[in-house]
């Protein structure tokens, strides 16, 4: 076990990626932890999450997913999660999609295309979102 932890990069770092078009808006949300940077960086792992302004179950989910990436000391790292967020109300098929449905969470596959993941209760610990955000990139 302390082997496992000891492979596990020590940066945690969410980047919040602005939808095309909007590169100003993309920023580095959380600095790396203390400690070396890992000499062999690990592809990123990226979800996009469909959210509005206004929509507190959203900026509660956020919240915690950013927490989560700052969590250390626990075998699910979320160290090179790539959060991408969405404004249903700038796009009318996304808004369509899941306009009753937001918070909605995917996971970007290799291909570029999006898995909908299941929905993350709010009232989840921040340790059993990195947990479970972490198992869907393990399949």
């Amino acid at each position: 076990m302390a082997a496992a932890l000891s492979l596990l990069p020590r940066a945690a770092a969410v980047r919040l990626v602005a939808p095309r078009g909007l590169a100003s808006a993309s920023r580095l949300l959380c600095a790396a932890a203390a400690g070396e940077p890992s000499n062999s960086p690990a592809a990123p792992w990226r979800l996009v999450l469909y959210t509005k302004p206004g929509c507190c179950l959203c900026d509660g989910l956020k919240e915690k997913l950013h927490a989560a990436t700052l969590l250390a000391g626990t075998p699910y790292s979320l160290a090179s999660l790539e959060l991408q967020e969405r404004d249903i109300t700038t796009n009318s098929e996304w808004e369509q999609l899941y306009q009753y449905e937001i918070p909605v969470l995917a996971k970007v596959l290799p291909d570029g295309t999006e898995e909908i993941l299941p929905r993350l209760s709010p009232r989840l610990s921040v340790e059993l979102i990195q947990k479970k955000v972490s198992s869907v990139f393990d399949q």
